[in-house]
């Protein structure tokens, strides 16, 4: 029974219903991702005058490393690979679609966050869908808005964290041979000691991590794409035939790429869950637009650049075999192929990424639990 409402739910009603909404969107506001794309930096660059206001709240640049924070995650390292053993090379080209798509989706739900938000007492704010559909469809839906916050609770508070941080431990376990018990203890510790101090030390800790984390990974990601830039556009064509099946990379043939690839799109990317605008609300800006375009940019920086740069490690290393079926999969087929690129440290350097990874996103889940 349980599979059959996961390959329901999750296989057909939400893909269908959340693709939906993003190409919807994305005609009613009239390609809002591309045509503001540039204002993204410089509502950005403008955030700063606000960082340090009287009341402490969140800049937009700081709720956009907190929502980065969120969507990258271990999805952008294991998902990654999944997505490419079971769907094949051409499911990396759906995930971009489904990225560009949500892109719009997270524009008008994180723009409603805003618009909707509501003050505390101490001069904060507060928002997110269960505020802007108790607040904007009126008592009646007050039912649905408490219906979203238990489940919000339940998946991020509970479900999503659990995942994060299994993968965390097990990828450490294999790297370094440290037991997941030790590792599940360790991030328990570290992670209360930040949480406790509130959303304002989780975005100070997100302000200085998310730079880090992720400009280290796409840092080695150039380092491997100028080590076989020669093979750079067979793999953009393996990906773009494999899409469409012009070349048979899996059993399921394009059916497959097109599942995985907006299945793992959506699960790291997060456009349309609800999850980011419960961060959007809480910046300090002019204008609820602004934050909607500056959070549709961290759907861009998840899934566009990050996912990406695995995709890419991936395909260019020659450990994943497109006329088979891989042997390796998940995080072993990351740490293989970077490894093949750069040698053994290159497994290490997985189990690090995937440790800052996972432990920025239980960081933003605890916060929303």
């Amino acid at each position: 029974m349980l599979d059959f409402l996961n390959d329901l739910l999750w296989g057909k009603v939400l893909l269908v219903l959340l693709i939906a909404v993003g190409v919807g969107f994305t005609v009613a506001s009239r390609f809002v991702q591309f045509r503001y794309f540039g204002r993204m930096f410089r509502i950005l660059g403008a955030s700063q005058a606000f960082q340090r206001d009287k009341h402490g709240h969140l800049s937009s640049f700081q709720a956009l490393l907190l929502s980065v924070a969120g969507r990258v995650g271990g999805g952008n390292i294991a998902g990654v690979a999944v997505a490419i053993t079971l769907g094949g090379p051409g499911a990396i080209f759906w995930m971009w679609v489904v990225g560009l798509m949500g892109m719009a989706t997270s524009f008008l739900e994180c723009t409603l966050a805003q618009a909707y938000k509501q003050a505390e007492p101490d001069g904060t704010y507060r928002g997110g869908p269960a505020y802007y559909i108790s607040r904007g469809l009126g008592r009646n839906w007050k039912w649905l808005a408490a219906l979203y916050s238990v489940l919000l609770l339940a998946t991020f508070g509970f479900g999503f964290t659990a995942l994060q941080s299994y993968a965390v431990a097990t990828s450490f376990d294999d790297a370094f041979g440290v037991p997941v018990f030790y590792t599940g203890i360790g991030l328990a510790m570290i992670v209360g000691l930040i949480i406790f101090g509130g959303v304002k030390r989780i975005a100070k800790v997100s302000e200085v991590l998310v730079p880090v984390m992720a400009g280290g990974y796409i840092l080695i990601a150039l380092v491997v794409l100028g080590l076989n830039l020669e093979r750079i556009p067979d793999v953009f064509m393996l990906i773009v035939n494999s899409a469409f099946g012009l070349e048979q990379a899996v059993g399921g043939g394009i059916g497959a790429a097109i599942l995985m690839g907006v299945k793992r799109g959506l699960f790291s990317n997060e456009a349309g869950l609800g999850s980011a605008p419960n961060v959007a609300a809480v910046a300090y800006v002019p204008h609820p637009a602004n934050q909607g375009i500056v959070q549709a940019f961290s759907v861009f920086i998840d899934t566009l650049i990050i996912c990406s740069a695995t995709a890419f490690i991936i395909l260019l290393s020659g450990v994943y075999d497109p006329a088979s079926a891989s042997e390796v999969g998940g995080v072993a087929l990351t740490q293989a192929s970077l490894a093949e690129h750069v040698g053994e440290w290159g497994r290490s350097f997985v189990s690090v990424a995937l440790l800052l990874f996972g432990f920025s996103t239980i960081l933003y889940n605890y916060y929303l639990g």
